[in-house]
């Protein structure tokens, strides 16, 4: 099980951990004005980075998917050789662009159940790329949708009504050839001494052909991009689907939903082969669902499930057609006396993610981060604690349904920090060096601070904490409050979906619990240290 691929995660441990980033802003998409109410539809619900990392793709709950594509490296060269030959530097960060749209889901009813199916897109995922054209999985609760995204020309008629002397192009003689020819040919490449029989009487040639008539002319000189959906996986999932994730053999991937996992061929739509079934004979003795499920990046035989009660399953495709026992169980054993009505809520993963070379898995639950090694199941070698400080708050966050938000989480291309979402539109990120066991805690923000970036140092002796503001200037330290709310990420967004109450929360000392604006999705670029966050309906970038 065994990657092999931890040799520079160990050797950074045993250099010591990384140094901390400076983060700065990049780009922003979708920036709300002051005073503009953001439809529901436009609010993004998934994100995700092609494995070049050149392509960025977004979808949100009116069912469109958005794609940018990568600028910086096209307009210097597009490899690093180019840019040492022109004296360009390689290090400046990634710059996207719009490129295209498309709808992929429209709102259904699903008449037997009496179930409305909403067209909000769940998650994307990014295939292998072939002829220069883009291909990526997109689906909702119920229908998955395999899209090819390409240029094509496209074709347009001219040339139409010319002169005949300039007609030679479509299929008629110049008049310079034709006069040196006792023969005389027309426009439209006919002889004039030609016999025209006529399929009828009202449809004949006069004798001298008629001028006027001329071929058209198909050009194509412009392009356009066009999505087209090669494949629907559909009916395969009694309940909504939270997961899809791509094998690494390019052929298949799998499906999630609250009780079975699903594999398909990316070549067949009728059929797929149900993996992993939780469900049990009779459902009042259902105890746990799955949450999330990922491929592993290199294995093909091998992928992780988790579940709402904190466990994470690795299983190995080979053992058995059906995988009702799992090869490896991580999770972590709760401390005497700890357990309350909250425990088993907030132990919820609500996502889970290989690193790069597959050695580790991160997990994200409700109030932390953890970082697990493949080889180790007794327990996390790290845990991060995101918003220990909302511990005395649960009874709030259960009231108003906060406590069921379901936050993403990523790793950077080298496995040296992790990052997470947290509210108030806050990022937090770690670093993430593999030395010791340890937990980290973060504290609170303070009073009247919004829009958090928290970087820690992770490794043996580290004290690194910094605390940023995720705004068009991230790096200001301290946060002020102005006579008239600055421009930053919660001012420039529309106020995220919620579930439940809208007011913010306050404790004793006054100082307020806003739960309304949160950073649900994000995604780290392959490569690079960049990050691309979706806060409602804007896209903000921010690179290191």
């Amino acid at each position: 099980m065994d990657s092999g691929g931890g040799g520079e995660v160990a050797s950074s441990a045993a250099a010591g951990p990384p140094a901390p980033l400076e983060w700065k802003f990049s780009q922003v998409f979708g920036e709300r004005a002051a005073g503009e109410e953001v439809q529901e539809v436009d609010i993004i619900s998934a994100i995700e980075f092609d494995k070049s990392g050149d392509h960025l793709a977004t979808g949100d709950r009116g069912g469109r998917v958005v794609l940018f594509e990568r600028t910086d490296t096209k307009e210097h060269g597009g490899n690093r050789r180019d840019l040492e030959r022109m004296d360009y530097s390689a290090s400046r960060h990634p710059e996207f662009r719009y490129k295209t749209e498309f709808q992929s889901h429209e709102p259904e009813f699903d008449y037997l159940k009496s179930l409305e199916i909403e067209e909000k897109i769940n998650k994307i995922r990014w295939c292998q790329t072939a002829n220069g054209a883009l291909f990526l999985l997109s689906t909702n609760d119920k229908t998955i949708k395999y899209w090819k995204v390409q240029e094509k020309k496209v074709k347009k008629i001219s040339e139409i009504n010319i002169d005949p002397s300039k007609a030679g192009g479509n299929g008629s003689i110049p008049s310079s050839s034709a006069s040196s020819n006792p023969k005389q040919f027309l426009a439209n490449g006919n002889s004039s001494d030609r016999s025209y029989n006529s399929l009828s009487n009202d449809l004949s040639f006069p004798p001298g052909g008629i001028l006027s008539l001329r071929l058209p002319v198909v050009t194509s000189s412009e392009t356009s991009l066009v999505a087209r959906c090669r494949r629907v996986y559909a009916h395969a999932h009694d309940y909504h689907i939270n997961s899809i994730s791509n094998n690494s053999d390019g052929e298949t991937f799998i499906s999630a939903d609250d009780l079975r996992i699903n594999l398909w061929n990316l070549e067949i739509s009728n059929q797929s082969f149900n993996i992993v079934d939780v469900k049990p004979a009779n459902m009042e003795d259902l105890t746990e669902v799955i949450t999330s499920a990922e491929f592993h990046p290199t294995h093909c035989n091998t992928l992780a499930y988790s579940s709402s009660k904190g466990s994470i399953r690795l299983i190995d495709l080979r053992q058995s057609a059906l995988c009702d026992s799992h090869s490896k169980l991580f999770e972590e054993q709760e401390a005497p006396g700890s357990r309350s009505f909250f425990t088993e809520i907030i132990a919820s993963i609500s996502d889970v993610k290989f690193a790069r070379d597959g050695r580790y898995l991160l997990s994200r639950d409700y109030m932390t981060l953890k970082l697990w090694d493949i080889n180790m199941d007794s327990g996390p070698v790290s845990t991060f604690q995101v918003h220990e400080y909302l511990r005395p708050k649960l009874c709030d966050l259960y009231e108003n349904d906060s406590i069921f938000d379901k936050f993403e989480c990523c790793l950077s291309g080298d496995g040296r920090r992790v990052a997470t979402g947290s509210y108030r539109c806050g990022l937090v990120l770690f670093n993430s060096v593999i030395s010791v066991l340890s937990s980290l805690s973060l504290n609170p923000p303070k009073k009247n601070a919004s829009n958090l970036f928290r970087i820690f140092g992770r490794g043996e002796g580290s004290t690194e904490a910094t605390t940023l503001e995720a705004s068009k200037n991230p790096m200001r330290r301290q946060v002020q409050t102005p006579t008239r709310p600055s421009r930053s990420l919660t001012s420039s967004i529309s106020r995220v979906v919620r579930r439940g109450s809208e007011s913010p929360v306050s404790d004793a000392n006054g100082n307020s619990f806003d739960f309304t604006t949160k950073l649900l999705h994000l995604a780290w670029h392959p490569s690079e240290n960049s990050i691309a966050c979706a806060a409602a309906n804007s896209l903000y970038m921010y690179y290191a």
